[in-house]
């Protein structure tokens, strides 16, 4: 049994059908991408496997139980934390803050310092910053943030919706190099993201959605040399 899988997934958002008929897997330890144009149906996938959306028709099960429509409070209770596009930090609180507000599910107050001095060393840039107002930082290091906040809540399975979004070429690069690091360390991820090549050098297998529905899915490295994937999404 896979760790995550839909089954016939269907998702009506807006009074508009953005998610029809998806099948996907992500299994224990993977790294998982899916791509696709803007308005594909790929974060009203992802809100709907976090609880943020309740699918019209499917399933989702996680760990082989279902979780179809369970809100996101339980989800993040059972290990499915979710970095959102657009990053949502809390602007006025400062970045110690926000990372505790990840923990707050939490009752280990020892591990809880002990992760949150793990997270200062993956993002050095947060321990120097760790008392300043998050709204006053760079959106390279509020990604930063958003993405340690999510890992405070000692996550099974972490979604993360377009996190080069915004970003400077040389932070996308820092971001991804941090998610690929937080992968080799045992982490299942589930990845949207627009910048297709980055998000699938860096990933194990991928989905490409179009208009709803999952159009390909192959190993990374196929998809990277699949001509469809290189003409409509690669520049190539």
């Amino acid at each position: 049994m896979s760790f995550l899988q839909t089954r016939d997934l269907e998702v009506v958002y807006g009074g508009i059908r953005a998610v029809k008929g998806v099948d996907l897997k992500v299994e224990r330890g993977e790294l998982v991408c899916l791509i696709g144009a803007n308005g594909a149906g790929k974060t009203t996938t992802l809100k709907s496997l976090c609880g943020m959306l309740k699918p019209s028709r499917g399933e989702i099960l996680y760990e082989g139980k279902p979780i179809t429509g369970r809100p996101s409070h339980e989800l993040l209770r059972l290990g499915i934390s979710l970095v959102p596009e657009g990053r949502g930090i809390f602007g006025r609180l400062t970045v110690e803050e926000n990372l505790m507000i990840g923990a707050y599910s939490r009752n280990d107050s020892a591990e809880i310092r002990a992760d949150l001095e793990r997270h200062y060393e993956l993002f050095p840039r947060l321990l120097e910053r760790r008392v300043q107002q998050a709204g006053t930082l760079s959106g390279g290091e509020q990604q930063m943030l958003a993405i340690g906040r999510a890992l405070m809540s000692r996550p099974r399975l972490l979604l993360l919706d377009e996190p080069s979004m915004g970003l400077a070429p040389m932070l996308v690069q820092k971001i991804f190099a941090t998610i690929k690091r937080i992968a080799q360390e045992g982490m299942t991820l589930l990845l949207v993201e627009q910048n297709a090549k980055l998000a699938l050098e860096v990933s194990h297998r991928g989905y490409v959605m179009e208009s709803g529905k999952i159009i390909l899915a192959d190993s990374a490295e196929a998809l990277l040399k699949n001509p469809k994937v290189q003409q409509a999404y690669l520049g190539g």
